[in-house]
């Protein structure tokens, strides 16, 4: 018989999170107890971590802290109502208009979170009649705006650049939008942006790229991997970017031509029917954008954090998938196995997360190493010399 809550007969949910847990698939959320940094305390016990997306080190950074408290004493908690009612503030619109001085569009417009962003942006700009163009290992927000558009989706191949343009010329004469990550957030590799503009330019396509891992970390004062290939807003109109990675804090963006950002405010759903965030966040984000363009020496320190990693994972024979970026995954293949490393890890100290189906394919599980500028050497040698005790089966 089917289990109940009151009067409500449901599905067997039990079984299915049995397989789950039989699979080596189930996830635990962890309690922290500390501040984000490279050390914290998790679930009671103090852990070198591996595992965060705060690249340049700022998500407790003394400047962007002072900005927030500021701003909470200056605006209060929180920001009342939606944009377009009375929620949007002079320190959002500020931001807007910093965040698109610093990437050279013509304007910007925030969004609560980088799912929201992504999904508004196709619902608003794409429809049906209409294709969307996305490869394969794109981020999970990007494949939903797609499937929730009505427009129709396909997808090419990782990185096939062939092949994508091969999809839009099996779809010539309809309005497509061709999407990618810049910085693939599992794989750490990153797209050919070059070829994807060139085919959706001489295809007549939008191209939309989610940058939300190589924003703050990649090209010239932090502007992300479209600065870093030299791409312009004429060469790729739509860039998301988000602020809860490299910038530390939370939120997100899309900057383009103005023409195409009105359009969004006035149809992205994710944008109307939602409250802004609070205007204090807002003053947060600008100091931790005045921090990104200006502390060079953190995208530095991590270039040499990266090479050090990667020489010594290659001496040790880890099988590393190829990266430039903070995001160093070692491919394990099997689950159990990738979660059995991570316990190992674990056991003496390190915080790395396994990386399992369906957030990668099968028999392509993984440890996600992410690395921050708030790292040191030695912490990197740590986590090699643990490497090296779990090949030699040495672990407590």
């Amino acid at each position: 018989m089917l289990p109940r809550i009151g009067s409500y007969r449901m599905r067997d949910y039990s079984a299915r999170l049995l397989q789950r847990k039989k699979d080596g698939l189930y996830r635990h959320r962890r309690i922290i107890e500390s501040p984000q940094s490279t050390e914290i305390m998790c679930d009671g016990k103090k852990l070198l971590s591996f595992c965060s997306n705060d690249y340049l080190g700022l998500a407790n950074d003394v400047r962007i802290k002072h900005a927030f408290t500021r701003g909470i004493e200056h605006w209060g908690n929180g920001a009342g109502a939606a944009h377009l009612i009375t929620g949007h503030t002079s320190a959002h619109h500020q931001l807007e208009e910093e965040l698109a001085e610093w990437l050279g569009r013509e304007s910007a417009l925030l969004f609560s979170t980088g799912y929201m962003a992504n999904s508004g942006i196709i619902n608003a700009l794409m429809g049906r009649g209409d294709i969307v163009i996305e490869d394969r290992l794109n981020h999970a927000s990007l494949i939903d705006g797609g499937l929730n558009s009505g427009a129709q989706m396909v997808r090419f191949p990782h990185a096939d650049t062939d092949a994508a343009e091969q999809k839009l010329l099996d779809h010539k004469g309809k309005h497509a939008l061709l999407a990618t990550d810049g910085v693939f957030s599992m794989d750490g590799d990153i797209a050919p942006l070059q070829k994807l503009a060139n085919a959706s330019r001489k295809h007549n396509a939008l191209l939309l790229v989610d940058d939300a891992h190589g924003i703050g970390v990649l090209g010239n004062k932090g502007r992300g991997s479209l600065d870093r290939e030299g791409l312009s807003q004429q060469d790729v109109p739509l860039l998301m970017g988000t602020l809860g990675k490299g910038f530390g804090v939370f939120g997100a963006f899309v900057a383009g031509p103005e023409l195409l950002i009105e359009t969004i405010i006035q149809d992205a759903r994710s944008y109307l029917f939602t409250t802004a965030a609070p205007a204090a966040m807002a003053e947060a984000n600008r100091a931790a954008l005045r921090c990104v363009m200006e502390d060079q020496w953190r995208r530095d320190k991590l270039a040499v954090l990266i090479s050090r990693f990667r020489s010594g994972a290659e001496q040790l024979g880890l099988n590393l998938m190829p990266s430039e970026t903070p995001i160093q995954p070692v491919l394990v293949g099997e689950a159990d196995k990738a979660l059995s490393m991570s316990q190992a890890l674990e056991e003496q100290g390190l915080l790395v997360t396994a990386i399992r189906p369906p957030t990668v394919p099968r028999n392509s599980s993984r440890l996600r190493v992410t690395l921050s500028a708030n790292h040191e050497e030695t912490d990197i040698d740590k986590l090699l010399d643990a490497f090296e005790q779990i090949q030699a089966g040495k672990t407590r």
